[in-house]
């Protein structure tokens, strides 16, 4: 059997939960090609600029977004107030002979246009997915209704990712109630730079886990 490129989306469960983060983390670890298709608020700066800053992302290793929109909105307003539409048929894979990492914008139920949501394109592509969820107070609910829904369109989740200072109890009633594992918990990190992800990444082990939970898929 021959090998399929590594290919994995990022989603978070909400806004702010570090997925960009967590995706620079990835890239820089599994030596992947970055792809942010859908980008809103640009007058911020887009996600693409800051995860090629954080690890000085060669050109070769980034792919421009398929719509990049002005303010920092839900995508179908985002769109609308730049007087455009987002079409789903536009949001194809792109060809990358090695490993590719694809964020989403926002969380799962984020509209794309009025009648497309972020988990419709998701059950489309049907790559596996990685959830980042905050560590803290509130993310056993969001995090469970988040596995839900992807269980409910039958996408695969690799498991999870929680975001910030590290919690005595969360990961394991994540994994309890979720039925998926906790893959990493990444720290607050001062300095925020390539050095540190690094460390993080070895440490943790992710190098071995991703290559087991993806070897059944590549094969």
């Amino acid at each position: 059997m021959t090998s399929s490129p590594m290919r994995i989306v990022v989603c978070g469960t909400d806004t702010d939960v570090g997925k960009t983060v967590v995706s620079a983390w990835l890239v820089q670890g599994l030596q992947a090609t970055y792809w942010k298709p859908v980008q809103s608020g640009l007058d911020e700066g887009s996600d693409r600029d800051r995860i090629c800053q954080l690890l000085n992302l060669p050109p070769e290793r980034w792919l421009r977004e398929a719509y990049a929109f002005r303010r920092p909105l839900s995508p179908h307003w985002a769109a609308e107030c730049d007087g455009a539409e987002l079409d789903p048929a536009c949001l194809g894979l792109p060809p990358c002979n090695g490993p590719l990492v694809v964020e989403t914008a926002g969380g799962l139920m984020v509209p794309l246009n009025r009648s497309w949501l972020q988990i419709d394109q998701l059950q489309r592509w049907q790559l596996p997915v990685v959830l980042v969820a905050r560590s803290g107070l509130g993310t056993l609910n969001h995090t469970l209704l988040s596995l839900e829904a992807l269980r409910h369109r039958g996408i695969a989740v690799l498991g999870l990712i929680l975001n910030g200072p590290p919690h005595a109890d969360n990961p394991g009633t994540l994994e309890q109630f979720g039925g998926i594992p906790v893959l990493a918990q990444l720290p607050p990190l001062n300095p925020l730079d390539a050095h540190a992800l690094d460390r993080q990444w070895r440490q943790q082990g992710l190098s071995t886990k991703f290559r087991q939970l993806l070897a059944p898929a590549r094969s």
